[in-house]
């Protein structure tokens, strides 16, 4: 009842207002253009323009303009140039277009209002949005409409049916249809001139003292231009009246008209006197007359127009052709602007344009030329609208000319960017999903909820979307990890789980962020200077590589598709580090190993394994640092046979055969991490204090022979079998030996099943493979601990080679299950032989550190998927020559498993060549111990004879058989393996492919513990007791480190610096290549013809100042004579005045007729030169 009441209310109210409304509003329905309607509002002319502001606004539902273009001049019929009309059509709409922008006219369908609006009306129908971008409101006087009774009748909300007539040729004019809205005036007085003028005077003004946005929320005042093109006498008020509303003007010269002298007299104020004037308006108007006071109003007007030179902006457009008019439009804004104030603020609403246009070398030349100051506050707007609009200029121009990205943003700003994000990019589904997925799971959330059209996405969605494509790279993003609420806890330590954001917060990483915010919509321009200016220049390029080649996997559209693939992340990276490692090795390899501070403690290492960066990989100093890693602390140019002889005789390793490092120098850290710098305060920083307890124990007590000797054997020993290499080579020598001990007990030794079996040499083997079972799991679970362990299983199951551990164990297992049962024991013996051969084929994996072996296996990896499409078509031949020959040969022969071997098998043999040519052709001999009877066949297993029927299309179809397959598919097969792309790529980058497996057995083998299978047992009693006991365990740090705070930091500067470098130089080198060449070239042309179209420019106005020296001249000459006359100068003789001629102009010599003639109007002329 209350809110019904309430209704009543508010219609009784909204009635009594309509009535006291100063307007009247309605709708025009256009009965002869189709079915096009325009609303309209009739108001008196003294209304106040906020009033008719706020219909548009909210009866009228327009949105607030960017900016208003006033269309001034043209009201009449005239012969339009070709140019003019292309300018407004094209560069006029474009210009509007861009901001979203309101167009004032005349409203009625005549001049150049025409021509325009019919543009409007074609964008409108072209256009898809369903809101106007550019919309044309007419404003004019009932009086100068035709049929205006029409509209004199209407009273509150109705539809007017309107019938315009095209073939009036006026006045007055018909109302253009092509208008969207129309302001009809009604004069207070009859005696009222013109009041429609002087409303849309007041209007432009209320209007530019409005903010934009709804309701005017926005940061920028609504700019007002005005336009002029051709125009007639009565327009000149009309600009004189804008200019004192301090309204800039863009006039368009060689339109004609009004136009056309003014920017005349633009070029020379002198010339402004009354003979000039004239002489002009008879030149534009020859079919008009005036009268001498009209011309002296006019002069006046003139000038004072011509006063207002900083808010009038002239163009021709038929000489300056090379600027849109959306930059004219621009310039002419920012004119103005400069003219009124020098503070910043007053810049935004033109700087807010170029950004819309995008304009940057306006907002370089006009705005940021160092006359204004600009805070960071003052470029916050701009700054939001060129990120979301991906104009990367703006953004790096905004921060050059003094945005702070730190002040700037803020995780509320962060969030409102992705939200921004176009619904056509693949990010945004991927966070729409995300986003519906938290709907979801959220407690208490209300199930008639409607679904939302504009998704607010947070920034704990973007988290878990990037989780999906860098997987612990991103651990922490976008989480308060300082002040969570809630604890997790188990025995060992206490942890604090993350909070939520405090949106307010500034970003702490705000160029990763925006980095990746770029990433993520494929914006590689924008991404790229987010990168330039960034921290871990490396770690940032691999990461984003990792990212597009995610997302490439996910993008259906084909386009976006190629753009992700052609973004070179993976070369920045490579390129930066080598900029790196060529000024400093050891600087270089810290790099790749340091922990990112930015990419949740990752390493470059790691992130270029997720990225699958073979190139990355293949540097020379990334294989660098692996080799040292690889032979730890022995000299990386140790031959092989030494090491085999110190391996087998553990002695040698304590005299020269080997060479290592220094005990000293290397006090148990890697070469990789010590500094080549003269500073020992930084070359300690390298070392960590775990790895100098095992020394300092030795260190401590006093130095004697004893100790030095007894420190001597221990790190010798301890590098030796600790280095990877070792490692390796013992791994392999005992699997050799596990082959040969498994072979023996298949072959020699494999004893019948309990209690006579099996064996002790069988025992081993099952000792030998659990220790391989343990250091499986291992590898799989004793990782991370911050990692669950179905996390831990997948990634393990990843990797193929471990899916072939499982196999064999799995296998294994069921083999010496099988064989220890009587009824199993040769089922088990099967088993164990195949378990065997995968073992063996395990082998492959330990040849992939060879150069040449390495590529091959991946070239024989990847032709078996190349094979497997062969098989198909193999297997269509194979079924359909097996099953014809089968029912042609053998019909009565009913056995599955003959049926099945001469179906499949024989015609698999007959590729190789065994053809049973005495079971095919009939008329060869064939054994008469067969039958045709299928009973005897299938009791007494006797062969069947083959059936002589329709042999010959046997034998027909065997030739055909053995020429598809023999010939074409066999001959296929090998054109896919010599000239495929598997082949063609894998060996055109054997190194490259060889590198990366190198990296993942150095990697794998430097995480393994010192002692092989099944001398491994030792090494996982030692973990069990450590973690029983609670004891750290004891981890290698060479490709992981946390270096100290200080350390760190000089890493980070100097590979900023070396980044620096980089960008130098490679903007040299684009300087340097021949389309930037050509670019320079083209410019240097543009500028030149600029030059010399300046030039006849200024050869125009010496013209024009010719003929003025040879006016006064011929006035000074005829003063003096007339001085001379009347004996009021000496009695010199009169000087000689020559014509001075000029290839327009010439000015003769005045005769002594004509100096009497003129000598009452000596002082007027005297009064005007002054002027």
């Amino acid at each position: 009842m209350e809110e019904m009441e309430t209704k009543l209310c508010s219609s009784e109210k909204e009635e009594a207002f309509k009535r006291e409304l100063p307007y009247c509003i309605g709708e025009i329905d256009f009965m002869a253009s189709g079915k096009k309607h325009g609303k309209f509002m009739k108001v008196q002319s003294t209304i106040h323009p906020g009033i008719i502001f706020e219909v548009m606004l909210n009866k009228w539902k327009l949105p607030a303009p960017n900016l208003v273009i006033s269309l001034v001049g043209g009201e009449e019929n005239f012969q339009m140039k070709p140019w003019l009309r292309d300018t407004l059509k094209k560069g006029f709409i474009k210009a509007a277009e861009s901001t979203g922008a309101w167009i004032f006219t005349s409203a009625l369908r005549a001049g150049v209002t025409r021509h325009l609006v019919q543009a409007v009306r074609d964008l409108a129908l072209a256009s898809t949005s369903s809101t106007l971008s550019v919309i044309a409101i007419g404003i004019t006087s009932l009086r100068e409409i035709q049929h205006r009774e029409i509209l004199d009748n209407t009273k509150g909300e109705s539809l007017v049916h309107y019938q315009s007539d095209d073939n009036i040729q006026g006045p007055p004019y018909c109302l253009d249809h092509n208008h969207s809205h129309f302001i009809l005036v009604e004069h207070s007085t009859p005696e009222e001139l013109d009041g429609a003028t002087r409303l849309r005077l007041t209007l432009e003004r209320y209007i530019s003292e409005q903010r934009t946005g709804h309701g005017g929320t926005g940061s920028i005042e609504i700019p007002v231009l005005c336009l002029l093109v051709n125009g007639g006498p009565g327009t000149l008020e009309r600009i004189f009246s804008g200019l004192e509303n301090s309204a800039p003007w863009l006039i368009l010269a060689g339109s004609g008209g009004t136009a056309d002298i003014l920017a005349a007299f633009m070029n020379d104020p002198q010339l402004i006197m009354p003979e000039a004037v004239e002489k002009q308006f008879k030149e534009k108007f020859p079919a008009e007359s005036f009268s001498w006071k009209d011309i002296l109003q006019w002069t006046v007007t003139i000038q004072n127009i011509i006063s207002h030179q900083h808010l009038l902006t002239l163009h021709n457009f038929e000489q300056d052709g090379s600027e849109e008019l959306d930059t004219v439009i621009l310039k002419a804004l920012v004119k103005a602007c400069k003219s009124q104030s020098q503070e910043a603020k007053e810049y935004l609403d033109e700087l807010k344009l170029a950004v819309a246009w995008n304009r940057v070398d306006i907002a370089k030349s006009e705005i940021f030329n160092g006359d204004v100051e600009w805070k960071s506050c003052d470029l916050e707007e701009v700054m939001m609208d060129a990120l979301v609009n991906n104009k990367p200029e703006f953004v790096k121009l905004f921060i050059d000319n003094g945005a702070n990205i730190y002040e700037f943003l803020t995780y509320s700003r962060l969030q409102r960017l992705y939200c921004s994000i176009s619904q056509k990019c693949l990010i945004y589904e991927l966070l729409l999903k995300k986003h519906e997925e938290s709907k979801l799971t959220l407690a208490g959330q209300q199930q008639n909820e409607q679904r939302e059209i504009c998704p607010l996405f947070t920034l704990s969605e973007v988290s878990r979307v990037l989780k999906d494509f860098l997987h612990d790279a991103c651990k922490g993003f976008y989480q308060d990890l300082r002040h969570g609420g809630k604890k997790k806890s188990d025995k060992t330590n206490t942890k604090r789980l993350p909070g939520p954001l405090d949106m307010n917060q500034k970003s702490e990483n705000p160029w990763r962020d925006l980095f990746v915010w770029a990433v993520l919509q494929n914006r590689h321009k924008m991404a790229n200077y987010f990168w330039a200016m960034g921290q871990e220049g490396v770690a940032s390029a691999l990461a984003a590589c990792k990212i597009l080649k995610e997302m490439s996997r996910l993008e259906t559209e084909t386009k976006a598709a190629c753009i992700m693939k052609e973004a070179k992340y993976e070369q920045l990276a490579v390129e930066l580090f080598s900029e790196c490692y060529h000024n400093s090795e050891e600087r270089a390899f810290a790099l790749l190993v340091r922990k990112n501070q930015y990419w949740s403690k990752t390493t470059c290492l790691q992130l270029a394994t997720e990225a699958d960066a073979k190139s990355f990989f293949a540097h020379d100093g990334v294989q660098a640092f692996l080799t040292k890693i690889w032979w730890g602390d022995m000299s990386t140019g140790t031959k092989i046979l030494k090491l085999i002889c110190a391996f087998w005789c553990p002695f040698l390793i304590y005299t020269n055969l080997i060479a290592f490092s220094e005990e000293k120098q290397s006090k148990d850290e890697p070469e990789p991490f010590r500094e080549a710098d003269s500073l020992n305060s930084e070359r300690s920083l390298f070392l960590s204090k775990e790895e100098d307890r095992g020394n300092d124990t030795l260190e401590k007590q006093n130095p004697s022979a004893n100790t030095a000797w007894a420190t001597f054997m221990f790190t010798r020993w301890r590098k030796f079998w600790s280095a990877p290499v070792t490692v390796f080579m013992g791994n392999v020598i005992m699997y050799f030996a596990f082959l040969f001990l498994f072979t023996y007990v298949l072959l020699l030794d494999f004893k019948p099943p309990p209690p006579q079996g099996p064996s002790v040499k069988e025992i081993v083997l099952y000792f030998w493979v659990f220790t391989l079972v343990l250091e499986e799991i291992r590898q799989s679970f004793y990782t991370d601990e911050d990692t669950n362990l179905m996390k831990k299983f997948k990634l393990y199951v990843e990797d193929n080679w471990n899916k072939c551990d499982m196999v064999t164990i799995f296998l294994f297992i069921i083999g010496v299950t099988c064989r220890m049962l009587n009824s199993t024991f040769q089922a088990g013996r099967t088993i164990l032989a195949i378990d065997f051969m995968v073992f063996t084929l395990r082998l492959i994996h330990i040849f992939a550190i060879h150069k040449q072996l390495g590529p091959k296996i991946i070239i024989v990896e990847r032709m078996m998927k190349d094979v497997f499409f062969f098989l198909f078509f193999l297997s269509v031949w194979l079924i359909a020559y097996g099953v014809t020959t089968q029912a042609l040969l053998h019909p009565d022969d009913s056995r599955v498993e003959w049926i099945f071997r001469r179906v499949l098998y024989r015609p698999y043999l007959q590729i190789f060549g065994q053809i049973p040519l005495d079971e095919i052709d009939t008329s060869r001999p064939y054994p008469r111990n067969c039958t045709f009877n299928p009973l005897q066949i299938l009791q007494e297993n006797t062969p069947s004879c083959p059936n002589s029927y329709a042999n010959w299309l046997v034998i027909l179809l065997l030739v055909i058989f053995l020429l598809v397959t023999n010939v074409l598919l066999m001959n296929l097969l090998i054109a896919m393996f010599r000239q495929g792309y598997t082949f063609q790529v894998v060996q055109g980058n054997t190194d490259i492919f060889w590198k990366v497996q190198r990296y993942n057995l150095i990697v794998e083998y430097h995480g393994r513990p010192a002692l092989a299978p099944p001398f491994i047992i030792i090494n996982h009693i030692t973990l069990v007791l450590r973690r029983l006991f609670n004891k750290m365990e004891h981890k290698k740090k060479h490709l992981e480190r946390d270096l100290p705070v200080g350390l760190d930091q000089k890493i980070i500067t100097w590979e900023l610096v070396q980044k620096e470098h980089y960008l130098v130089n490679l903007e040299q080198e684009k300087k340097e290549s021949n389309e930037e060449r050509l670019k320079a070239t083209s410019n240097k042309v543009d500028n030149l013809s600029k030059y010399f179209s300046g030039l006849k420019e200024q050869e125009k106005r010496f013209k024009v100042l010719e003929a003025q020296i040879c006016y006064c001249t011929a006035v000074i000459s005829s003063m003096a004579e007339v001085l001379t006359k009347t004996n009021l100068l000496c009695t010199q003789p009169t000087p000689n005045y020559t014509c001075v001629k000029s290839a327009n102009t010439e000015v003769p010599s005045l005769q002594r007729s004509e100096r009497e003639e003129h000598a009452d109007q000596f002082e007027i002329d005297i009064e005007y030169i002054d002027n």
